[in-house]
């Protein structure tokens, strides 16, 4: 099993905010130096002392060594657990290792109001600060995965591991983790007698990949192809599904794993909702679109000819495995279209993120990673605050109302994030002819799409009474207005029911 290790100089707050790491995840917390403690039967300062600090280093080791049987924890280490060649091994082979840094003055202020005793930091606070952290500087430096806790809470910096790990436990709708990693970690989760569901496209990259995950744990290999695109999402296609569930015997404690983009997700989650009342499902998202939006927050669901997603539950998976080595397969044009959400995600509530969308899509090829878990946070924050869409989870929104109608109308002929990319800059020009945005964030918004290769206008050739008719079936009107998401700085959104729906996707420009 895998630990969450935290390094880094006395003063970083490990402990503090391993701590709030331990309980967003649901993990225990173990700090090291209290185990030594307990071993030893005196406190760090009385080891230093009475025994020097070699000994206290063999004690460390020694302890250190020990969790090899614990349960997956966050680990709190000293300062200098992992000077060691031997323990960085270690730990490196048992988990990740989160370095914690700072400023001098911000370390010195906190170990000025500490009450732990550091033995290594005894006399002049200062002076001897000064000099480990010079002695340790090339030791700090050598570890890749680094955060900067000056000028933030415990909250804020156990959040920022977890973008950094991409890791989170969400609860506001049923117990499940998501998870970006590897798709062989999937041996680590329990379940019974799986089936994998894939579509035709999928499955001929990635199907006999999984299935021998599973068969490595001694599974059946059991799997269901369904037709690809969203012209197959419809009830037809849930039925196939339902009837493949009985003829591979799936009972109430069965797992289905969904293997693919957001359609495919969507159809398996809501299947296992309604088979035997609601059955185990893991989403193994396939597209950047459904890692960063489709397979998060528990929606499932098919289209009806009148529109999409009109049938549909609230039935979150039990896991969220997104592996991002799993989109060196997927066709360009399908990474373009995942990079619309993401940019939206950006808009409504990443500044930073969506800046880095703004270096093109060369520079999103080479950094698949590190986009994947900062769009995949946004999402989740606004999902947990907003589990069913009662309030701000409706900032998601921005760019569907207007992106669904036009998805719908050209007959899925352009892509879903093709369709909100169009959505997005429609509904921002919008937001400033009302005064909500000004001229210079639609100018980023269109800047930032263009520079991924994302469409920004509504087809001159596409009937507008056409998209009207399909916003006003959109499953987020209410009885007199549509609500609209609409963007009023980047980072920031405003929910405005609106009843002109003509104003909304007019081509005037912005005087």
């Amino acid at each position: 099993m895998k630990h969450i290790f935290l390094y880094g100089p006395p003063g970083t707050g490990k402990s503090t905010v391993g701590k709030q790491l331990a309980r967003n995840l649901k993990l225990s917390f173990i700090d090291l130096d209290r185990v030594i403690e307990t071993n030893a039967g005196m406190s760090i300062p009385h080891i230093m002392e009475q025994q020097g600090e070699s000994t206290f280093r063999d004690l460390e080791s020694s302890a250190l060594k020990n969790l090899v049987n614990e349960q997956e924890s966050i680990i709190a280490l000293g300062g200098g657990a992992l000077l060691r060649d031997e323990n960085r091994i270690f730990a490196e082979a048992h988990g990740k290792i989160i370095l914690l840094m700072a400023e001098v003055n911000t370390l010195l202020q906190r170990l000025n109001t500490d009450s732990n005793k550091r033995p290594l930091l005894a006399g002049d606070v200062n002076t001897k600060l000064s000099s480990l952290l010079a002695k340790r500087a090339e030791h700090y430096n050598s570890f890749p995965l680094r955060i900067h806790v000056d000028g933030k809470s415990a909250e804020q910096n156990a959040h920022q591991v977890q973008v950094t790990l991409g890791r989170h436990h969400l609860s506001a709708m049923g117990e499940y983790d998501s998870v970006v990693g590897q798709v062989s970690s999937l041996i680590n989760f329990s379940m019974q007698n799986p089936i994998i569901v894939a579509d035709e496209n999928v499955a001929k990259f990635h199907l006999e990949k999984i299935s021998a995950v599973l068969q490595s744990s001694g599974f059946e290999s059991k799997s269901v192809v369904v037709p690809a695109g969203e012209q197959h999402k419809n009830l037809e296609t849930i039925s196939t599904l339902w009837k493949a569930f009985l003829e591979n015997g799936l009972d109430r404690k069965s797992t289905v794993i969904a293997l693919g983009g957001g359609v495919l997700s969507d159809m398996t989650g809501f299947a296992a909702s309604t088979y035997m009342r609601g059955i185990n499902w893991i989403a193994v998202p396939t597209t950047l679109l459904s890692m960063v939006d489709a397979s998060l927050g528990g929606k499932t669901g098919f289209d009806l000819p009148e529109g999409k997603n009109l049938i549909g539950a609230f039935y979150p998976p039990k896991l969220v495995l997104a592996d991002p080595q799993l989109l060196n397969t997927l066709p360009e044009a399908e990474l373009i279209s995942g990079m619309a959400e993401v940019v939206k995600h950006g808009v409504i509530s990443d500044p930073e993120l969506f800046a880095l969308c703004g270096r093109g899509l060369d520079w999103v090829k080479n950094n698949l990673e590190e986009v994947v878990k900062r769009a995949m946070s946004v999402k989740i924050k606004v999902i947990e605050e907003d589990p069913y869409e009662k309030g701000i989870r409706a900032a998601l929104n921005l760019g569907h109302t207007v992106g669904h109608a036009v998805e719908l109308v050209s007959k899925f002929n352009l892509r879903h994030g093709e369709a909100i990319a169009i959505g997005m800059v429609a509904e921002a020009k919008y937001s400033a002819r009302v005064g909500l945005a000004g001229v210079g964030l639609v100018d980023a918004i269109v800047e930032s799409l263009e520079a991924l290769g994302l469409p920004i206008q509504i087809p001159e050739e596409m009937p507008r009474e056409e998209i009207i008719r399909a916003m006003r079936v959109d499953k987020k009107k209410n009885a007199k207005a549509i609500r609209f998401a609409l963007p009023v700085e980047i980072g920031r959104v405003e929910l405005v029911d609106v009843t002109d729906l003509e104003k909304v996707i007019d081509n005037w420009e912005i005087l």
